[in-house]
């Protein structure tokens, strides 16, 4: 089950961590929040699709939210962690409409988009949220739960002072690990070679999970991202790993 405190509540979210003296607690965190201003056909999107198919942040605080609880059925479940425009996330999720797919953008006009791609392509399967992804894998996803986990070119942090913000460590390679049902999969891709790297020796690393570097996805549409990446001359990486079933 995921995390909760004794008392029912969950644990304050990232923004919102407080010190004994009321002030707000520095947090390294593996996203920076940029502008939110909308273009006219993202605010178009946000006001015909946000209240149907985003979460949001609040929602989370109450004891009884679930992933699951936010659609209609119950069905596999999957989760992206920075869907970015949505062009993977409404592309991957077509294909799949036995899964439901949560993905996690805090960028509010890329989430704009990708409810705009959800409308023209029809689906009934995406919900997004704007609140941190690992705070939501620690505390609302529970363990072996996860029929897939998708997590597309993640802000690199390519200065090495700021290497201790990116997503895929140690520790939460474990905790994704432990989220993954046996036998599922984590699909990833990256155009930093260095990020790469540290993604392989890190996944490596974690008992739980078995893969290593693949041949492109071929699932996997080529989004902004990777073609901003290819036109900088850097190469794209995908990697697979599933978690162990023994």
């Amino acid at each position: 089950m995921p995390d909760h405190a004794p008392d029912g509540v969950r644990p304050a979210r990232p923004h919102h961590k407080l010190m004994a003296d009321g002030r707000r607690m520095r947090e390294v965190l593996t996203y920076s929040r940029r502008g939110a201003r909308f273009t006219p056909r993202q605010q178009q999107a946000w006001s015909a699709y946000a209240e149907r198919w985003w979460v949001p942040d609040e929602a989370v605080d109450d004891p009884g939210f679930s992933l699951a609880g936010c659609f209609a059925r119950t069905a596999p479940l999957i989760v992206e962690i920075g869907s970015g425009i949505g062009e993977s996330t409404v592309a991957l999720a077509a294909a799949r409409p036995d899964h439901d797919v949560v993905a996690f953008e805090v960028w509010r006009p890329g989430v704009a988009d990708t409810l705009g791609r959800i409308g023209e392509a029809g689906l009934s399967n995406v919900r997004l949220l704007s609140v941190d992804a690992v705070w939501s894998m620690e505390h609302l996803v529970g363990s072996a739960s996860l029929a897939a986990l998708w997590t597309f070119f993640p802000d690199p942090w390519h200065k090495v002072k700021h290497h201790k913000r990116r997503l895929v460590t140690a520790s939460f390679a474990r905790l994704a690990a432990d989220r993954l049902a046996p036998g599922a999969e984590w699909r990833l891709a990256t155009d930093w070679a260095d990020y790469a790297g540290q993604m392989v020796e890190v996944l490596d690393a974690e008992p739980l999970l078995e893969g290593g570097v693949v041949e492109r996805w071929a699932e996997r549409p080529a989004t902004r991202f990777e073609r901003k990446g290819i036109a900088a001359g850097r190469a794209i990486t995908d990697l697979a790993y599933r978690r162990r079933e023994d």
